[in-house]
């Protein structure tokens, strides 16, 4: 999956990188940051939420059959409540310190694990993730990883 995050653009702006993003992404499902909006009227597969945000059975109820709703979760009281309310997936960190939050508390591959145990959809690890700890993420449970810095 790709993930269209640029949190400082408009949604015309917003809109037109998504556009070019599934242009290019050749059948791979490419999600929008937050925008819903956006997600639908440039027919993205899916959106990913922050943990404060609406339910994702609140988000299926006016999307498409198939569309994908991922949730940022940060312990595992939000990970019960994400799965609970019909989120696809999660994305759980971080895990490792990062750069991007540098006052975040990482949980650790333990809080991974926890994470991982706690909820019956996939989930992804975030945070702090490079190509020397991925693999100790999937070793934890993780359905895979995601990051920022990773992909620089």
């Amino acid at each position: 999956m790709i993930q269209v995050r640029a949190k400082t653009l408009g949604g015309r702006e917003l809109a037109a990188l998504t556009r070019r993003v599934i242009d290019v992404a050749h059948g791979v499902p490419v999600l929008v940051n937050t925008r819903l909006d956006v997600a639908l009227a440039c027919g993205a597969r899916g959106v990913h939420l922050p943990s404060d945000s609406m339910a994702p059975s609140r988000v299926r109820a006016i999307t498409p059959p198939g569309f994908l709703i991922g949730v940022s979760c940060h312990g595992i009281t939000e990970v019960a409540r994400a799965a609970a309310e019909g989120a696809d997936f999660i994305v759980f960190g971080p895990v490792f310190a990062t750069r991007s939050h540098p006052d975040a508390v990482p949980t650790g591959t333990d809080g991974l694990a926890r994470a991982v145990n706690a909820a019956p959809i996939p989930v992804y690890a975030l945070g702090g993730i490079t190509e020397e700890n991925a693999a100790i993420c999937i070793k934890a449970g993780a359905a895979g990883v995601a990051g920022i810095s990773l992909f620089r």
